[in-house]
């Protein structure tokens, strides 16, 4: 009988923590880009990577670790100010740059300096290790 009750423990348990990392990640759905993020294309991307460190994150409206990485992005453009840009491109609207830079996972960030991309980023990165890689190009 004992076991019984362990088993609908754990269940409640399981539910539990299900539920509350459900109602967790639809908060980050809601976080707004800051104004200071540029919204790339294929008529402006060229012009916008051209001069000066420009960190750009391929990302999609469905992926969850994409929307993770707003908050954070939101902050380094914040703290870059007109250092560096951040800037962001859809990779299912614009498929022919997502091709082109061959991004294979997302979020992928490619930081460029001068339109030549130096650096690749795969995944969910904090805040310190990306302003620390852009100082560092």
């Amino acid at each position: 009988m004992s076991f019984w009750y362990i088993v609908l423990a754990l269940v409640v348990i399981f539910v539990g923590f299900v539920y509350f990392n459900f109602q967790r990640m639809k908060r980050f759905s809601q976080v707004p880009d800051s104004k200071d993020i540029h919204h790339l294309n294929e008529k402006n991307f060229k012009k916008a990577t051209a001069k000066g460190i420009v960190l750009v994150d391929f990302w999609a409206s469905w992926c969850m670790p994409c929307k993770m990485m707003t908050p954070v992005l939101n902050d380094l453009s914040e703290e870059m100010g007109k250092q560096a840009v951040i800037a962001k491109l859809d990779v299912e609207k614009h498929q022919a740059l997502s091709t082109k830079f061959k991004i294979r996972s997302i979020p992928t960030m490619i930081l460029f300096k001068d339109g030549k991309e130096v650096n690749r980023f795969q995944g969910i990165k904090t805040k310190s290790f990306l302003l620390n890689k852009m100082k560092e190009a």
